[in-house]
């Protein structure tokens, strides 16, 4: 090998001017593109939940989230069954019981003539705003499991819940607020805080859970306001926490941890105001309040309505208590009576406010009910759990108004037309928000997860 060879050539050390722009020039776009990358993603790090772009044009920009936690009975609520009704007490063949004809009557209502249940009046005066997905299915008929199911997509490893990937895809329009927010009235629910979490997203993106019992702001958020230091205070020492976290990132590591819990501190310190204003409903005009009624019910879904209209992004409003394996006729109507004033309220409010266009209001529980008797052989009767059918309903935000879409059997024991999985449910839902289901995606453990999990299809026939 000859040396002389491998050193540089004096032609080599000249460039025309044509190759030193070609270089240099490039160079220079791509030290400035990193620039912008850069400050791009500082940006994001700094305000995880900055609004952002969904895929592609979004019908919905925030949901109302109203969970029938107990498993409704569809038979008795959304899905008129008459051969039922006419072979009540009668043996079905193949369902391991005698049939439960409905107590309640169903009549067409709107122009669309969609059966409402006579449970459901208020509601009725909303047909025409409504689609009704008769054909439901899940995977296992058990309230704590398929609970956890319908609100992160996954039966066994912890995922982050609807809400969570919302916010972690869209950020919220409301710095000063939690962008997703869970209102429960008290008590607990099956699977609890894993209905509302952020499981391996940031934790900035996990609910906020707020007890809608209480009687004050102070009460249903829990040490919202400082008794000790002032405002001006308290700015100071979260500013001092965030330099301190900076060094502490810069010289060391990022801790996940350590940055949600920080993020936590600056929106209660940010809340103090914005929600006392919020969940005061003492603010709202007589007549509003009226129309919402009395009710820890209506008082949820006016506080859900103020939310969405300061910019939160996703707000859950549980209602328990649906889960009536005897005296079905007077416990479900019981139930039906509280929810049915306060969500046709809602939708009354967001279509006068122009708000009902791009909210999407959803109802609906776990799973459904047997069209049998319950085995316990009681005098009054109520259903056993079925996850083989039930029924959701929409309202707003690109869902198709007056329509139903699939279907279950003569008797409403399991979805036999158009049958919608939990997963496509999920994915329509994203794809109202503005979202490819396959593509809202978050890497944790070497691996690519979603809400869908590895399948789900959207149900178009309800997409206006």
């Amino acid at each position: 090998m000859n040396p002389l060879e491998h050193q540089a050539q004096l032609p080599d050390l000249f460039l025309t001017r044509r190759q030193w722009l070609a270089r240099f020039g490039m160079g220079m776009g791509a030290v400035g593109l990193a620039s912008m990358l850069d400050d791009e993603a500082r940006a994001a790090d700094l305000n995880p939940l900055a609004p952002k772009n969904p895929h592609f044009p979004a019908k919905a920009k925030r949901v109302i989230h109203i969970f029938a936690q107990g498993a409704p009975s569809h038979v008795d609520t959304w899905d008129p069954k008459p051969a039922l009704t006419k072979n009540d007490g009668k043996e079905i063949p193949g369902a391991g019981g005698v049939a439960f004809g409905s107590p309640f009557k169903f009549s067409k209502q709107g122009r669309s003539g969609i059966e409402f249940s006579e449970v459901f009046p208020s509601l009725a005066k909303h047909a025409d705003s409504m689609a009704v997905i008769r054909s439901l299915h899940t995977d296992i008929p058990a309230h704590d499991v398929a609970t956890v199911f319908m609100n992160t997509g996954s039966l066994r490893l912890a995922k982050p819940s609807l809400g969570s990937w919302v916010l972690y895809g869209l950020g919220t329009e409301n710095q000063n607020m939690p962008g997703f927010i869970s209102l429960r009235p008290g008590g607990g629910a099956p699977g609890g805080a894993q209905n509302y979490q952020s499981a391996f997203l940031p934790g900035i993106f996990q609910g906020s859970s707020i007890n809608t019992q209480a009687q004050s702001v102070e009460q249903m958020i829990e040490n919202i306001r400082n008794n000790y230091l002032s405002q001006k205070e308290q700015r100071r020492q979260l500013d001092l926490v965030h330099q301190l976290n900076a060094i502490h990132s810069q010289n060391l590591q990022k801790d996940a941890q350590l940055e949600a819990r920080i993020e936590a501190f600056e929106m209660a310190y940010k809340m103090q105001t914005a929600a006392t204003d919020a969940f005061d409903i003492a603010r709202e005009p007589e007549n509003v309040r009226s129309l919402y009624g009395s009710s820890t019910q209506g008082k949820q879904l006016l506080i859900a309505r103020r939310l969405v209209e300061r910019g939160v992004r996703f707000v859950q409003v549980w209602a328990s208590g649906w889960d009536h394996h005897q005296d079905l006729a007077d416990r479900l109507r019981a139930k039906a009576t509280e929810i049915d004033g306060p969500a046709a309220a809602l939708l009354t409010d967001l279509k006068q406010r122009g708000m009902l266009d791009n909210t999407l209001v959803i109802w609906g529980g776990e799973f459904g009910r047997k069209p049998t008797r319950d085995k316990n052989g009681n005098d009054d009767p109520g259903r056993d759990h079925n996850n083989r059918a039930f029924s959701h309903w929409l309202a707003g935000g690109g869902a198709k108004g007056g329509v139903t879409y699939g279907a279950t059997d003569e008797f409403g024991a399991m979805a036999v037309q158009d049958k919608v999985h939990v997963h496509d449910y999920h994915a329509t839902l994203l794809a109202l928000m503005g979202f490819d289901h396959e593509k809202l995606t978050y890497r944790y453990n070497g691996r690519d997860f979603r809400l869908t999990d590895n399948f789900g299809h959207v149900v178009k026939g309800i997409i206006a």
